[in-house]
């Protein structure tokens, strides 16, 4: 007996069975839309470079075009999808090709762009889209030597934009003044990527000399180093709030591999888990509200899938969309922009170079409730900064202010650190003007207006599923007594003709006719 009790708690201690975990997520599954709700007729660019080309807002979508004499890409309104005119106004004021192309969070007719030619290039679209060509910008950068690679806007602040040219620099423009706060050259070798944290307190940039850097994007002081041989890394993405970054790259077997680093240690990443085998750049995608993480291949057809956890397993595989079209670039739709009645929870903008055309691909949680799903739509953020460029620069840090994400959502805004409810307004914000600061009265609202406006967000809730609830059971009342209705009328019908002897079974009442004389 002492024996078997042993063998049974040796066997509870190596049982090599992983962990179960439920999520909520496991079932997402990916859905092309139909291709009258894609944008074809699109001229690609055919650019080596290694970024999206494709930028979107819930207004409009830009993709990079392929032209001569110069760069240009096209500006479209999201709602109008189908054939696009061969003469259709572009974007066309660079002298080189465009290489990278990124929307204001903030503010969705505003739009950067970096070229060859050196530039940066901040460009204001009209609000029902582009009647003609434009050719004149709003503002344009200069400070680079050589070809600019890539632009990222700061999360929390509207007039700040990071840019990296092929001359191993990184610029931070003050748009405000329309000029460079800080430039940051630590870095030997051209920069492949770089990755802001939810607050814009941290820089993390991969480099061709194979190292990740963690960097104080005020100071340009390097933080922390990490020299990846095993690991040759391309991208770079933070998680969220998380503390952890992940990293896609080429292992030392030459395998597309993805790796989980923490940000207060990057000695050795957490987690390595290898793909496959082919070559095209793995671009990742992270969805800080949902946990997931996406990876895309440059030039694959398909979209893999995983669930970030704090512990064992880190990674967790949920599914893959496949598809028979090759993808050049990605671009992807703020969570403001999503539908949320489909239970919509990721989309992304695919293009298709070959046939040149723009796919909608939108990742779907199945429900079978047609009612707003909360579970799956947290607060995410909105449009509101919440830092001027001025306060930023002098040290001054807050988190993002957060939306809820609904139909019948309105402009009430929150803030995740530290909590704090706004009441805003819709911000008209001129680029050569002076940025509107949040208001700093709203910011610091009393603790009994913010939980009294919580609680009649939570009434009217409420009551909206009290009159949702009211009407289904009137209409299922209103079935049942059709249903009782139609079955009194069966029996009458059964009670009123004549049963057969033999089987008890209804006879009919009509008469045999007569055989005919011919």
């Amino acid at each position: 007996m002492h024996t078997t009790n042993k063998s049974f708690i040796w066997r509870g201690e190596m049982s090599w069975r992983p962990t179960y975990r439920s999520s909520k997520f496991r079932n997402v599954y990916g859905k092309a839309d139909n291709r009258e709700e894609c944008f074809d007729g699109i001229p690609i660019t055919r650019s080596v470079h290694d970024s999206q080309f494709c930028a979107v807002n819930p207004k409009f979508l830009a993709i990079v075009t392929e032209s001569a004499g110069g760069g240009s890409f096209l500006v479209i309104p999201v709602s109008k999808s189908g054939r696009i005119d061969p003469h259709y106004p572009k974007v066309c004021g660079h002298q080189g090709n465009v290489l990278d192309i990124k929307w204001n969070p903030f503010m969705d007719h505003v739009i950067a762009s970096c070229s060859e030619d050196c530039s940066v290039r901040i460009w204001e679209i009209p609000e029902g889209g582009l009647r003609r060509n434009m050719t004149a910008s709003a503002l344009e950068l200069h400070g680079h030597t050589r070809r600019v690679g890539l632009i990222e806007w700061h999360p929390t602040c509207s007039g700040l934009l990071f840019s990296a040219g092929y001359d191993n620099k990184i610029f931070l423009w003050n748009l405000e003044i329309g000029g460079p706060v800080k430039r940051i050259d630590c870095h030997s070798e051209v920069i492949l990527c770089i990755s802001l944290n939810a607050d814009g307190t941290l820089l993390a940039t991969t480099c061709k000399d194979n190292r990740l850097r963690l960097i104080e994007p005020r100071s340009g002081k390097v933080l922390q180093e990490a020299d990846c041989k095993n690991h040759r890394v391309n991208r770079v993405v933070f998680l969220g709030n998380t503390r952890r970054l992940i990293t896609t790259g080429v292992s030392q077997w030459n395998t597309r591999q993805v790796a989980l680093w923490d940000q207060d240690d990057l000695t050795r990443p957490i987690t390595e888990e290898e793909i496959d085998g082919l070559s095209g750049l793995l671009f990742p995608f992270y969805d800080a509200d949902t946990h997931m993480l996406y990876l895309a291949g440059k030039g694959d057809g398909n979209i893999r899938y995983y669930e970030i956890h704090k512990e064992k397993p880190y990674l967790q595989y949920l599914m893959e969309f496949r598809s028979p079209s090759p993808q050049k670039g990605l671009g992807v739709m703020p969570k403001r922009g999503l539908d949320v009645g489909a239970c919509e929870v990721f989309r992304f903008y695919k293009l298709v170079t070959l046939r040149g055309l723009v796919e909608p691909v939108s990742m779907i949680v199945p429900r079978r409730s047609e009612t707003y799903q909360e579970d799956i739509y947290p607060m995410t953020p909105g449009t509101e900064p919440a830092v001027s460029p001025d306060e930023w620069l002098s040290g001054i840090n807050r988190g993002e202010v957060c939306v809820v994400v609904s139909s019948a959502s309105s402009f009430a805004y929150f803030t995740r650190h530290p909590f704090i409810f706004v009441r805003a307004a819709p911000v008209l914000m001129s680029l050569k003007g002076s940025y509107k600061r949040p208001d700093q009265k709203a910011l610091r609202a009393s603790k009994r207006e913010r939980r009294a406006m919580v609680l009649l967000k939570l009434f009217f809730r409420q009551q909206d599923e009290l009159k949702r609830l009211r009407e289904e059971l009137n209409h299922r009342d209103t079935r049942i007594t059709q249903l009782e209705l139609e079955l009194k009328n069966l029996k009458n019908d059964c009670n009123s003709r004549p049963s057969c002897l033999r089987c008890g079974s209804p006879m009919s009442t009509s008469r045999p006719q007569p055989p005919s004389i011919s």
